[in-house]
């Protein structure tokens, strides 16, 4: 890269493959892609804890999965979000009904995860629990070296600037969103899902036992399949498509014992979707 400056012009320019064409040209892109994307963390093992499925449920249902958490602690690298749970969607009710703008209610929506993952960052302190936000990211390898477990709520800093929303007014990005993107960005090894359901079902399996289990299935066909309720956020699945590192991700039941220590190892324990 050089910077010239030729006779009679009015301006510097820097050679670059962006110098004769803007971001918005349509050759854009593939010049941008010549390189491949850096895994910046390829180690580290993203985990969700969900809001309502696992930390409304309280003790009984969060310290076991915090004890198989620390056992597996020496063995692999983990990054932790955690959701938001009722309180959030109490908190997304008050404010539709006051007629807040999605970009409300998206900033609303950090709130609570920030009080859970405080929670789990205090019942975690003495393993090494700590608490990051999105600005922490660069300090995440120093945090691994002082043995540290990092902990973040699942939330995206998108705020104020969440896009409106495609029907309605709740933000497409939550939690399951901040947190898949964390896996992309970090280039993380997997991403991984605990809840307190099997995985992906036909029909939600709270409300209706005879939906169909599916153990793996490509994002776009899931969204082909226009499900009225998903374990997911929809918006995960169409990040996905376009995911440049983090091309899986697996929901897993972590109140059944074993299942967090079989995902973190790679095995199949769920519903895995994927993109290729």
């Amino acid at each position: 890269m050089s910077i010239i400056k030729g006779e009679g012009l009015d301006r510097t320019d820097i050679i670059t493959p962006f110098k004769d064409i803007s971001f918005s040209h349509a050759d854009a892109e593939q010049l941008a892609s010549q390189t491949s994307v850096m895994r910046i963390l390829p180690d580290v093992n993203v985990l969700k804890i969900g809001g309502q499925s696992i930390m409304d449920r309280g003790r009984s249902a969060v310290m076991p999965i915090l004890d198989e958490l620390i056992a597996n602690q020496d063995k692999h690298k983990m990054l932790l979000g955690v959701g938001g749970g009722t309180r959030a969607r109490h908190a997304y009710a008050v404010a539709l009904d006051l007629g807040m703008p999605t970009q409300i209610l998206a900033k609303l929506g950090v709130n609570v995860p920030v009080q859970n993952a405080r929670m789990l960052q205090m019942l975690l302190a003495r393993h090494g629990g700590i608490l990051i936000d999105h600005d922490d990211f660069a300090k995440l390898p120093l945090y691994y070296r002082l043995g540290c477990l990092p902990i973040m709520p699942g939330m995206p800093p998108y705020e104020y600037w969440e896009k409106p929303a495609a029907v309605g007014r709740i933000p497409a990005n939550r939690t399951d969103s901040g947190v898949w993107l964390t896996a992309e960005v970090l280039g993380a090894k997997s991403c991984t899902y605990i809840k307190d359901e099997k995985g992906l079902f036909t029909t939600n399996p709270k409300s209706d036992p005879n939906g169909t289990f599916i153990p793996k299935i490509h994002a776009q066909e899931l969204l082909d399949m226009n499900l009225p309720d998903l374990v997911i956020e929809p918006i995960v699945l169409e990040n996905l498509l376009h995911a440049k590192c983090s091309k899986e991700i697996q929901i897993i039941n972590g109140t059944i014992p074993g299942n967090i220590t079989r995902a973190l190892n790679g095995e199949h324990v769920g519903t895995i979707i994927y993109a290729d």
